[in-house]
């Protein structure tokens, strides 16, 4: 069956550095084969021997997330512009034939009204019967 690896987009953070873990006791099964490496130009990395500490390591979480979070909405804004302007014009496009419709009824009903009494007001050349 074919593989369906797919290349993430470019602002996808992606592991760029192997930190070195404590040493843990060997598997009995086999590893995986690594994973294709990104192009390091476009990555940003820590140094390979940087410690943190649980503070520093909260605090890069909440700067990586902020930072996701802005380009999320950022799209996100533009995205729901877009799809609420097209779903807007796609109501109007559908409502004009039936607003027509309705104001011609509702003008032709207003004619004939008009039209009739006008007529029952004016009898043309039958004068009014008198004593």
């Amino acid at each position: 069956m074919a593989s369906t690896l797919r290349t993430p987009p470019r602002f996808v953070p992606t592991l760029t550095t192997v930190l070195d873990m404590p040493a843990e006791p060997a598997s009995s099964e086999p590893t995986a084969a690594p994973a294709p490496q990104p192009d390091p130009a476009s990555a940003m990395a820590l140094p390979p021997a940087a410690q943190f500490s649980q503070a520093e390591i909260v605090s890069l979480e909440e700067q990586l997330l902020h930072r996701v979070l802005q380009r999320v909405d950022l799209s996100l804004e533009e995205r729901l512009s877009d799809t609420v302007s097209a779903a807007v014009q796609h109501q109007l496009d559908a409502m004009v034939p039936r607003l027509r419709n309705e104001i011609e009824a509702v003008l032709r009903a207003l004619v004939i009204e008009a039209m009739a009494a006008e007529l029952s007001e004016n009898t043309g050349s039958t004068p009014p019967s008198g004593p």
